[in-house]
């Protein structure tokens, strides 16, 4: 499914995929491709033993992502450097690591094909 055009590819881990781990971190690198997007998603459940096993990686396209969690629509054109978490306590939340505020709702990114 298509939710962005042309939205690249990201890193995630295979307990995203899996379903093992619901996303919970996101952060967004330097590209280091055409084709990277520069977003690596984590989910609640990864160690740092676990992402330091490279075999636990995976690159997936973004869109397969928001498949799997739609909130990330919404954060696709977040700047370089952005540190996110997904919090769900009565609705999910996305919360800046940075700053510990919730993101609000017009800061988010609308697909071209359901703006007003």
């Amino acid at each position: 499914m298509q939710f962005i055009p042309k939205a690249g590819a990201s890193l995630t881990t295979k307990n995203v995929l899996s379903g093992a781990g619901r996303i919970k971190w996101m952060t967004r690198e330097e590209s280091r491709a055409p084709a990277d997007n520069g977003w690596r998603i984590f989910s609640g459940i990864d160690t740092a033993g676990y992402l330091a096993d490279t075999a636990n990686l995976q690159i997936v396209d973004y869109n397969r992502l928001c498949e799997i969690e739609p909130a990330l629509i919404g954060i696709w054109d977040f700047p370089v450097g952005t540190d996110l978490q997904l919090v769900d306590d009565d609705g999910i939340k996305i919360l800046d690591n940075e700053s510990g505020k919730q993101i609000p709702p017009e800061n988010f990114y609308v697909p071209p094909g359901h703006r007003a």
